[in-house]
C-alpha cells in the first residue's frame, strides 16, 4: 500500500465508523446522519476529496475500467463481515446490481454539474435489498462507495 493510500483509508475509517452505526433500511435518517458529520465542503469531505481525486489522476485508484467506468476496490471487506470500500469514476450509467445489505455512497463532483441518480454531490444511502443502474448525467463524479460485508449482486432488475 502506498503512503497515500494509507493517507486515505485512514479518513474513510474515520467516516466508516459512522456508516457502520447506521440502519440502512432507514436510508434518509442514515444520510441525515452522514451530512450533519461530514458535511459537503466540510475539512473531512475535502480531504477525502483531494485524495480520492489525487488517486484517480494518478490511477492507484480506479485503475481498471469496464463499459466506460473506471473502479479499484481499495478495501475488501473482511471475514467479519466489515464494509468493503470502491472507488469509481463515472460520467454514465453503470451496471445495474442489488444492494443485499444496503449501500452508501460518497459522491464528488469532477466535471460539470454532475447528480448521481439524480442526487447532487455529497451522500447517497441504499437500503438493503435495493437495485438500481448507478448513473451519472450532466458531467463526472468520483464516488466512494461502503459496501457492508461486501455484498454487491451484478445482475438485471430481479
Amino acid at each position: 500500500m502506498t503512503p497515500r493510500l494509507d493517507a486515505l483509508l485512514g479518513h474513510l475509517d474515520e467516516m466508516l465508523a459512522l456508516v457502520k452505526t447506521l440502519d440502512l433500511s432507514r436510508p434518509d435518517d442514515a444520510k441525515a446522519a452522514l451530512d450533519a458529520a461530514f458535511p459537503v465542503g466540510g475539512p473531512s469531505f475535502e480531504a477525502v476529496r483531494a485524495l480520492v481525486r489525487e488517486g484517480v489522476e494518478a490511477r492507484w485508484l480506479a485503475d481498471r475500467e469496464a463499459g466506460g467506468v473506471r473502479f479499484s476496490r481499495p478495501r475488501k471487506a473482511s471475514a467479519e463481515g466489515e464494509h468493503s470500500i470502491d472507488v469509481v469514476h463515472m460520467d454514465r450509467p453503470g451496471p445495474g446490481h442489488t444492494h443485499p445489505n444496503g449501500e452508501v455512497d460518497l459522491c464528488f463532483a469532477v466535471e460539470g454539474t454532475p447528480r448521481f441518480d439524480g442526487a447532487p454531490e455529497g451522500w447517497t444511502v441504499y437500503p438493503p435489498g435495493s437495485w438500481h443502474v448507478p448513473t451519472v448525467e450532466d458531467g463526472v463524479m468520483d464516488i466512494v462507495y461502503f459496501l457492508p460485508g461486501g455484498a454487491i449482486r451484478f445482475e438485471p432488475k430481479p
